[in-house]
C-alpha cells in the first residue's frame, strides 16, 4: 500500500507541477529555455560551483541524519526535514542565479513556483502522514 501511494503522491505532484508551469508560462510569458534531461542546467560555472557545494553538504546531512535514525532510535521526520531544508536551499539558490545572471530572469519565478509548490505538498504529507510512515 505504501508504493501505490507514493506512486499516487508523485504522479499528483508531477501533474500540477506542470499545469502550473504551464499556466506560469502563459500568462507571463516565459519562454521555456532549452534544457537536457538529467542535466545540472547551470547558469554560470559560480552557480555550478555553489550546487556542488551545496549537493556534498546535503549528502553529509542526510548520510547524518540516517545515522540518528537508525542507531540512535530518532524518529524518521528527521529526514523528512533534513530533505525538506537541503530543497528549500537547493531551489533558492537556482531562483537567485536564474535572477540575477540569467538571460530569462522570468525563469526563477517558475522556480520559486515550483519549490512553494514541493514544500506545500511535503507538509501536508507530513502533517496528514499520508505516507502512512511509522514514525
Amino acid at each position: 500500500m505504501f508504493w501505490l501511494m507514493l506512486s499516487l503522491f508523485l504522479i499528483v505532484l508531477f501533474s500540477v507541477m506542470w499545469l502550473l508551469k504551464w499556466v506560469l508560462r502563459k500568462l507571463l510569458n516565459i519562454e521555456k529555455p532549452k534544457r537536457e534531461w538529467f542535466s545540472y542546467n547551470h547558469v554560470n560555472k559560480l552557480h555550478g560551483k555553489v550546487d556542488r557545494m551545496i549537493r556534498n553538504i546535503t549528502t553529509v546531512v542526510m548520510i547524518g541524519t540516517f545515522y540518528m535514525v537508525i542507531f540512535q532510535e530518532r524518529t524518521f521526520i528527521w529526514v523528512a526535514l533534513a530533505l525538506l531544508v537541503s530543497t528549500i536551499v537547493d531551489y533558492s539558490v537556482r531562483a537567485f542565479f536564474e535572477w540575477k545572471y540569467s538571460d530569462h530572469p522570468k525563469q526563477s519565478i517558475l522556480t520559486i513556483s515550483e519549490l512553494v509548490l514541493i514544500v506545500a505538498f511535503l507538509a501536508v504529507v507530513i502533517q496528514f502522514d499520508l505516507l502512512d510512515i511509522k514514525v
